[in-house]
């Protein structure tokens, strides 16, 4: 680079070094805005012993086991549908698009109370395709199956979008370039599309997944609040802290941050672990 040229460049370089201590702070505290509740709540549930107790709960247990076992449930089925969905709008431009879209994000702006008024409204025992399925002796409100479709009715949107951003962004010259080399549709997708968009469909997976596990609002609307059936964590805090045992709301809450921190650390991990791989055959 020429004097000139060199000179030039340190003029219109931004400078960033007197910015950096507001950002510091700035950044700082945002940290504690977001997090020292989180700390507070799980610290108070560990030092006063309330966690542990909570652990050997059998309400707590069963309701933390209630809650993995249906958001491992809703995920796959948010998958399962989700993709091919996802897939879809990024890929194909159609006449009704832009309102398929509205509707499958309207979950997220609707209060979750509604999103359970609803499902009760089509799917209930009076409800617009609950007598249909009455006479086929199947009654899906106030059971596991209806804490699975709250889940997925309010989570799969997170998920659907953020996969549809990610096969948006997969360069189509690699994709051609396997089909003209023989790979099948399946193949391509399989080794060449969700590899590339692997970083927003694990991101979607874990929004999806962690806004399962936190439902309450169309829970306790569609399927109740039945210790065993259809109790899970989100609605164990709620009734522990109706019911004055504040400790106890406390721990279950707790669990619920441990449980969604875990799930976060290891898909942070998993995706350095990825990027090494990369760099290393680079």
């Amino acid at each position: 680079m020429t004097a000139p040229a060199a000179r030039l460049s340190r003029r219109t370089a931004p400078d960033r070094s007197g910015a950096t201590l507001p950002v510091q702070a700035l950044g700082l505290l945002a940290g504690l805005t977001l997090g020292l509740p989180v700390a507070v709540l799980v610290g108070r549930a560990v030092l006063d012993g309330s966690l542990g107790l909570a652990l050997g709960s059998r309400v707590v247990v069963d309701a933390l086991a209630l809650s993995l076992a249906t958001t491992a449930v809703s995920l796959v089925l948010t998958v399962a549908f989700g993709t091919p969905i996802a897939l879809l709008l990024a890929r194909r431009s159609f006449r009704g698009q832009a309102l398929l879209e509205t509707v499958i994000d309207l979950p997220i702006v609707l209060p979750p109370s509604v999103a359970g008024l609803a499902l009760l409204l089509l799917l209930g025992r009076r409800g617009l395709l609950g007598e249909p399925l009455a006479v086929l002796g199947l009654e899906i409100p106030f059971t596991t199956v209806a804490v699975i479709i709250a889940q997925t009715f309010v989570s799969a949107p997170f998920y659907i979008r953020s996969a549809r951003t990610g096969f948006a962004a997969v360069d189509h010259d690699l994709e051609d370039a396997a089909r003209v080399d023989g790979a099948s549709e399946w193949g391509l997708f399989r080794s060449i599309t969700v590899p590339l968009a692997s970083a927003s469909l694990a991101a979607g997976l874990v929004m999806s997944w962690a806004r399962s596990l936190g439902e309450f609002g169309a829970t306790i609307m569609f399927a109740g609040n039945v210790a065993g059936r259809t109790q899970t964590l989100p609605l164990v805090v709620y009734g522990e802290f109706q019911g004055g045992n504040l400790d106890a709301a406390i721990a279950a809450a707790a669990i619920l941050v441990l449980a969604a921190f875990g799930v976060l650390v290891a898909v942070r991990v998993l995706h350095a672990g990825r990027a090494l791989d990369i760099r290393g055959v680079g």
